[in-house]
C-alpha cells in the first residue's frame, strides 16, 4: 500500500521530503506536486528506478522520459553543448512552466536514451524543489494513464498509479483547473523553436530570445 505523507503545511515539509528522498534513492517511485499536477518521480540514476517508471507507464525502453532539476547550475552535468539561448531562458523562466530540449551528456551512467533530446525543466512547487535540491535529478512525468487526464489530487493519483508509487506527497487538491502544460523549447539545432506551446506564450519568449521561432514558422523554415 502506498504511503501518503500531507505536505501542505510547512511544519511537516521537512518530514515529507526526507521520506522521499529516502524512496527515491531506494529506486521506489514518489507521487510528488508540480505546479499544476501530479507526477510520478524517481532518481535519473537509478536502473531500478526507471524501469519501475517505464512499467508504470507503459513506457518502451527506447522511450525519453522527462528530468527535473533543482537548479540551472545542474544541468551542465547532464547536458551537453548548452547554447546562449538556453542560458537566457533559463535565467527568465526558471523556475516554471518552461521544459527545454537539450543535448544530454553522452557519458552519463543512467538508463535513458542517448540518441534523442533530453527533456529538462526546474519546476515551481516548493516541495519538489526541496527535494530536488538534495536528490539531484528527478525522472518525473505526469501520474496518470494514457488517455486520462493529468491528476490534479493524490487520491485521483493513486487511484491511476495503483500500488506502482511507494510515497505520495499530498500537497492537496492543486485547483480544478490544471492550467497549461509546460511550453516545450529545442535549442539542440542551429535554429532555437517552440515544439509544444503551453503556459509561455511566444511574445513572452521573443521578450528573451527574439529570434525564436513557433511551431508554423519552424515549419515553414
Amino acid at each position: 500500500m502506498t504511503q501518503r505523507i500531507p505536505c501542505a503545511d510547512g511544519a511537516v515539509r521537512e518530514r515529507a521530503v526526507a521520506a522521499a528522498l529516502a524512496a527515491v534513492r531506494r529506486g521506489d517511485l514518489v507521487v510528488v506536486p508540480t505546479e499544476s499536477v501530479y507526477a510520478l518521480a524517481t532518481d535519473a540514476f537509478s536502473p531500478r528506478g526507471i524501469a519501475a517508471l517505464r512499467e508504470a507507464k507503459g513506457y518502451a525502453d527506447s522511450a525519453p522520459i522527462p528530468v527535473m532539476v533543482g537548479a540551472r547550475s545542474t544541468v551542465p552535468g547532464i547536458a551537453a553543448r548548452i547554447p546562449d539561448d538556453a542560458h537566457a531562458l533559463m535565467e527568465a523562466f526558471w523556475p516554471g512552466p518552461l521544459t527545454l530540449l537539450l543535448s544530454p551528456q553522452p557519458t552519463l551512467a543512467w538508463d535513458l536514451p542517448r540518441e534523442v533530446p533530453l527533456a529538462v525543466r526546474m519546476p515551481l512547487h516548493p516541495v519538489l524543489l526541496a527535494l530536488l535540491a538534495r536528490s539531484g535529478p528527478l525522472a518525473v512525468t505526469t501520474a496518470n494513464q494514457r488517455g486520462l487526464p493529468a491528476p490534479v489530487d493524490v487520491d485521483d493519483a493513486l487511484v491511476q498509479m495503483g500500488e506502482a508509487a511507494a510515497l505520495a506527497l499530498d500537497a492537496g487538491d492543486l485547483g480544478p483547473d490544471p492550467g497549461l502544460a509546460s511550453t516545450i523549447v529545442d535549442v539542440t539545432g542551429t535554429v532555437t523553436r517552440i515544439v509544444r506551446p503551453g503556459a509561455l506564450g511566444l511574445d513572452r519568449l521573443r521578450g528573451i530570445v527574439p529570434h525564436i521561432l513557433d511551431g508554423s514558422d519552424a515549419a515553414g523554415a
